[in-house]
């Protein structure tokens, strides 16, 4: 595998999509390729990236329960494959998570991109793991919750489910996507005053689907139905 170094892997203007494989069938994959487009629109990267190949390549790989993640700046395109970490086992005993000190700039257009700037991500979800956490959640300059290092918040609250907006500063997730075309979800500025109040949370991202939350600091949680909805509808998707 040879990497040219342009602007991406020098400096982190790039874009990845990871999508889950199951039984070698790549989850959502258009919505995946729609927003990986839109992105490199945006960001002036000149690729193509279409299905056809990502079928192809995946036929020749043995992918049941997977992740495949597809790397692309101006003059590279990779494609690797790995287990996915997420089991049964894991959503049913749900997450447990903290509010970061790390702010997200809601004025930046990179936060709304799933760029090769990762570095806050991946610090924060290792000072998670030091502390026996599972995820970090960010919250904006303006104190508004935005989203997991590496998924999107929901909370639900008297039979409503609500969600920040993509302009607190977070990026579209493709199963964020899902829960808001199949559940009537409120998009709302959402503040740790607000969380006090909330009945359930559940956080998602492509390869676990849909996560049931226990705590977010001293806040604890419990299983809802609505929340329970969401994760069936989700784990359909994986049978």
């Amino acid at each position: 595998m040879q990497i040219t170094l342009d602007e991406g892997y020098q400096f982190g203007l790039g874009l990845f999509e990871t999508i889950a494989v199951e039984r070698g069938k790549p989850l959502l994959l258009p919505w995946h390729l729609e927003r990986l487009a839109d992105s490199m629109e945006e960001l002036g990267i000149h690729q193509h990236v279409d299905e056809a190949s990502i079928l192809s390549w995946l036929s020749e790989k043995n992918a049941s329960h997977h992740a495949l993640k597809i790397m692309v700046s101006d003059e590279n395109l990779l494609y690797t494959l790995r287990p996915n970490p997420y089991t049964e086992i894991q959503i049913q005993a749900g997450f447990h998570l903290s509010y970061s000190s790390i702010y997200r700039n809601e004025t930046s257009p990179l936060v709304r991109h799933k760029t090769l700037n990762y570095g806050d991500c991946i610090l924060e979800k290792r000072r998670a793991k030091t502390l026996c956490l599972d995820e970090s959640i960010f919250c904006n300059s303006r104190g508004e919750i935005c989203e997991g290092t590496t998924t999107n918040i929901f909370f639900t609250c008297r039979d409503k489910i609500y969600t920040p907006p993509v302009s607190c500063g977070l990026l579209p997730g493709i199963m964020r996507r899902f829960i808001l075309e199949n559940f009537p979800v409120i998009e709302q500025p959402l503040y740790k005053e607000d969380v006090l109040h909330m009945d359930g949370c559940f956080v998602t991202n492509s390869l676990m689907g849909v996560m049931p939350v226990h705590t977010l600091d001293q806040k604890r949680f419990s299983r809802d139905a609505l929340s329970d909805a969401c994760l069936n509808a989700c784990r359909a998707l994986f049978l």
